[in-house]
């Protein structure tokens, strides 16, 4: 009698539990972590500096008076000499607003004082970033020389002193020692614009990057990159405007 007793009050007490099971938080009252989404991070490129420098390279620089009628030309240079591998570099300038002024591209081995080359070039049909190719002028830079190199805005044929000037220092680096010695990165693509970078072939690292814009305008990654490389050199006035030209992509 007592164990049939004891059976039916265990038989209660499940069955009570079964009908008011205790209760459980809802989701939404559990505080869970969500999952951040991914951040696509984009690695910026550090410009090292050759370890012998030359200051004061750079000539102009400064957009300066770009509220008047004149353009302001900036040569996309570091104010000491840069460096390069190739035989026929690509030069980068900046312009500041269309112009009809005829253009002058001055090439200098500073061991004379005749230019390897002075010529016209076209003058380009709207403002932002330039090249020259010296491959397309047939030119070639020796190794361990260094050249100045201008580009000019011809405001009075008659009175070269009136020109605006920008313009820079160039030396390649011989190849071998390039090569050998400092791990230059002959392709191009994002990768070997970081490692140029960081090894001090300025002219090869920014064309490079400039070559990857004109393929894909849009690219915010890309402007950037480039923004930050010169910001490191002092050009801050042109990295600003490669920032405003995420929002409208030009050259």
């Amino acid at each position: 009698m007592r164990r049939l007793s004891v059976f039916l009050l265990l038989v209660l007490i499940l069955s009570i539990g079964l009908a008011n099971p205790a209760p459980t938080p809802a989701v939404s009252d559990t505080p869970t972590a969500s999952p951040s989404e991914p951040t696509e991070t984009v690695p910026l490129p550090l410009y090292q500096p050759p370890k012998k420098l030359t200051p004061r390279a750079r000539v102009g620089g400064g957009l300066r008076g770009t509220d008047g009628s004149d353009p302001v030309l900036v040569a996309m240079v570091p104010d000491h000499v840069g460096l390069t591998v190739k035989k026929s570099p690509i030069l980068n300038w900046f312009l500041s607003k269309p112009t009809t002024y005829p253009l002058k591209f001055t090439l200098i081995d500073i061991r004379s004082v005749t230019p390897v080359h002075e010529g016209s070039v076209p003058t380009p049909a709207h403002a932002g970033v330039q090249s020259i190719n010296l491959k397309e002028w047939n030119l070639a830079l020796e190794p361990d020389v260094q050249y100045r190199w201008y580009i000019s805005a011809i405001r009075n044929p008659d009175s070269p002193s009136q020109d605006i000037v920008a313009g820079g220092v160039i030396e390649r680096c011989e190849f071998s020692t390039c090569l050998v010695e400092m791990e230059v990165d002959l392709s191009c693509d994002r990768q070997s614009v970081l490692r140029n970078a960081l090894r001090g072939f300025w002219y090869d690292a920014m064309a490079c990057l400039c070559e990857l814009i004109d393929s894909n305008p849009s690219d915010q990654a890309l402007r950037r990159q480039r923004a930050a490389l010169l910001n490191q050199i002092g050009l801050s006035a042109v990295a600003q405007w490669d920032l405003r030209s995420i929002q409208a992509p030009v050259r």
